[in-house]
């Protein structure tokens, strides 16, 4: 198991109630580590802060997506109407509907688009679960090379493999291990640092390379991202420059133009703990804390209001 260290202090009316252990690592510009809890070359599953890496992946085996509909290939969305269109129009691309997708049916994880749902009686649905935009374009990268669509989430597929290849190469680690993600398609082990080195190349690419492509979907769209009220989209916005993604069970990754990266892991998955301390190491590697604003300040509610916060430690 991973050696852990503590990050945050669940603080309540003065009294420090719980705490949040994990692993997090800060790189300056010029790739070295400046910051670290915990062991960050003790390799995690990214979950869904892997997506650019395997975005990338995708447009180097052919996939032909910008703009909106690559950061929505990126994505871990709401499932609003705009990302669900979306997806459509990926799988339209290449003569496929949204039959095609193999992620579990699940109604929107927006608040409100949810509701709206469950009061008019909808039904779960595969496009409208998180990954559907990620899957979309899988099945999209299939056809352009005439792979197998059946079996698209096997890792042994040709697309997987190649998820895998690339993955190692940005991260400069091997895949220690393989998983099935929440999507049902694979998740693929790599240190955190690895992943910070990843991002960092994708944020300080230039030209016309699918890592430059991914960095520029990521930023210019990033409510394609996520969603309305998503912690990653509420980071791009207050640093447009950036990018980042954050994955279940914890996981958030962010870098800078210049190359300077974060990534953290949170031993508990809890986002509460996540979104703050990816948001002190960004503080740490020189963003504005005022521009960070309210993803440094993550409330303890008691009687319907602030009663303490989590206090990031050791960052």
């Amino acid at each position: 198991m991973p050696t852990h260290g503590l990050l945050a202090h669940v603080v309540r009316s003065g009294f420090v109630e719980g705490a949040h252990h994990g692993t997090a690592v800060a790189l300056g510009a010029d790739g070295r580590v400046v910051a670290q809890v915990g062991d960050p070359e003790a390799p995690i599953f990214p979950r869904s802060a892997n997506k650019p890496l395997q975005a990338v992946a995708m447009l180097r085996a052919g996939l032909d997506l910008h703009g909106r509909l690559l950061a929505l290939a990126t994505s871990s969305h709401s499932g609003e109407h705009f990302h669900r269109d979306g997806v459509r129009r990926i799988l339209a691309s290449v003569d496929l509907t949204e039959q095609a997708l193999q992620t579990p049916a699940e109604l929107p994880a927006g608040v409100h688009e949810g509701a709206l749902w469950r009061r008019t009686g909808r039904s779960p649905s595969a496009i409208a679960h998180n990954c559907s935009g990620k899957h979309a374009a899988m099945l999209a990268t299939c056809v352009v090379n005439g792979w197998s669509t059946a079996d698209y989430r096997d890792p042994g597929h040709p697309l997987q493999r190649q998820i895998a290849e690339t993955v190692a190469e940005l991260t400069g680690f091997p895949v220690s291990a393989t998983g099935v993600d929440g999507c049902g398609a694979p998740v693929l082990a790599v240190p955190p640092v690895g992943l910070a080195r990843a991002f960092a190349a994708l944020a300080t690419a230039t030209g016309g390379s699918a890592e430059h492509q991914v960095a520029q979907a990521i930023r210019t769209h990033p409510d394609w991202l996520g969603g309305t009220g998503r912690s990653v989209t509420s980071l791009l916005e207050a640093v447009p420059e950036a990018i980042a993604k954050d994955g279940a069970e914890g996981v958030f990754a962010a870098a800078l133009p210049d190359g300077r990266a974060a990534v953290v892991k949170i031993a508990d998955g809890a986002e509460r703990a996540s979104v703050p301390v990816i948001a002190a190491l960004l503080r740490r590697l020189g963003v504005d804390g005022e521009a960070l604003g309210e993803l440094l300040d993550v409330p303890v509610i008691g009687d319907g209001r602030p009663v303490g916060r989590v206090e990031v430690v050791g960052i």
